[in-house]
């Protein structure tokens, strides 16, 4: 089972590798491995000056006449001559001085201006109100002119290729939202936008591998932000619009459109675990991860990350997944708290799972390590855990999403059922060691 689509080239494990011979389950919805291009290639390009934001926009003295008397012309001493010429050689000194100063000035304006910001934004996000459902069709075009302007080309350099996704636009000062993958391992992330030919530098405020999302930020004002819809008003059957730079192809945003699928889907490869997941029938291709999944009024319901692929036993059709709005709004804010600083720490059960096979509820318990919180509570080998806080677990992706979704410290109620007992457990996770499943 693969991941999401990361446009980049890498060994075979990693998504972002486009391979018709390759059959995955999931995989990062990235960009196009044909642009895995190297920086000494890109050498030459030259960088726009971008300090604007884009839309959603002189005499001698004739001699004297004969029988006239002479006009005498009275000099000046010389040493007020020479005083005043020190003068206007010290003014002169000055004007340029100062004209050296105001360019230095501009310039050093201009390249803080341009240059990315290493702190967040302090900027509200634009949240809508709840609303209802929607009348007739969507209309494709309004909505791709109404979030084209929030939706960017982002490039990342990793190793000796290049790693090309989308991302959002989310407030005016330049903050960006995308999937981790996209930069993960970057030494250098670009971005462009709607309207422009050269790309700006941007800085990775903070990544949160876990659950996907990064924040990026770029340097400049007035840029036109992505609006988020209401988290519960997401319905089943509702138009969406997915908009990314597929395949990196030329020109503007591809766009595709599809329904909501389902609500709250979850799995997991590689050591990422995803819940609270939209399903949608929308096309997703290498290079729209990071962008906006949208309703019909350009509110932005998901974030595109991973779409379903054939495997040997298994045929996928129109499968893709989006981070709900509900999952990334929180997880937005805690990468603002944590920008510049160290990375998030996940909570932690202590216990190995496996998923039912016959079609039943619940993940069992195969493994208590000791001195976890689960051996503290008395979680026992052959339990079988149903919910967690409530909420039903249908596999083991879910229930390890659910624990790493919470902080160390923070106290859980584990639903299991021991004996054709139904049981429920408080739990106070702690730090999720290195190498462990849950």
């Amino acid at each position: 089972m693969g991941l999401f689509g990361r446009s980049r080239s890498g060994p075979e494990h990693e998504p972002s590798r486009v391979d018709p011979e390759h059959v995955d389950t999931f995989w990062r919805a990235e960009g196009d491995p044909a642009t895995a291009d190297t920086a000494a290639e890109r050498s030459g390009a030259t960088s726009n000056a971008m300090s604007g934001a884009a839309t959603r926009p002189p005499t001698t003295l004739p001699p004297p006449s004969a029988g006239t008397t002479p006009i005498v012309q009275v000099m000046e001493p010389k040493a007020t001559r020479r005083r005043t010429l020190a003068i206007v050689a010290l003014a002169g000194v000055v004007a340029w001085l100062g004209g050296l100063g105001g360019a230095l000035l501009g310039s050093s304006i201009a390249d803080r201006w341009d240059r990315p910001p290493s702190r967040p934004s302090t900027q509200p996000l634009d949240i809508a109100e709840a609303r209802g459902g929607f009348d007739g069709r969507i209309d494709v075009q309004a909505v791709a002119d109404f979030v084209g302007p929030s939706t960017v080309t982002i490039s990342a350099d990793i190793g000796p290729g290049v790693s090309t996704g989308t991302g959002i636009i989310i407030t005016e000062d330049g903050e960006i939202l995308t999937n981790a993958h996209v930069v993960e391992g970057a030494t250098e992330v670009r971005v462009r936008l709607a309207g422009e030919s050269e790309p700006r530098d941007a800085a990775v405020l903070a990544s949160d591998r876990g659950n996907d999302l990064a924040l990026l930020r770029i340097g400049g004002d007035g840029y036109t932000p992505a609006r988020f819809a209401d988290p519960d008003s997401v319905r089943i059957g509702d138009e969406v619009v997915a908009i990314g730079f597929a395949l990196n192809l030329d020109g503007d945003p591809s766009v595709t459109l599809g329904i909501v699928s389902a609500l709250d889907r979850s799995f997991g490869l590689d050591g990422v675990f995803l819940d609270g997941l939209i399903q949608t029938d929308a096309a997703i291709s290498s290079g729209n991860s990071g962008g906006p999944l949208v309703n019909a009024a350009g509110e932005v319901v998901g974030i595109n990350t991973a779409v379903a692929r054939n495997t040997a036993v298994s045929a996928a059709t129109n499968v893709s997944l989006a981070i709900s709005t509900k999952e990334a709004l929180p997880i937005i804010e805690s990468l603002r708290e944590r920008a510049g600083g160290d990375e998030r720490e996940e909570a932690f059960l202590g216990v190995n799972l496996l998923d039912r096979r016959d079609g039943g509820q619940g993940v069992i318990v195969t493994e208590v390590a000791a001195g976890t919180p689960a051996a503290e509570v008395g979680l026992e080998v052959g339990d079988l855990i149903v919910a967690v806080d409530g909420a039903a677990t249908d596999g083991s992706p879910g229930l390890i999403a659910a624990i790493r979704d919470k902080e160390p410290g923070d106290t859980v109620n584990v639903t299991l059922v021991r004996d054709d007992e139904t049981v429920d457990v408080e739990v106070t996770l702690t730090n999720r060691p290195v190498t462990t499943d849950e």
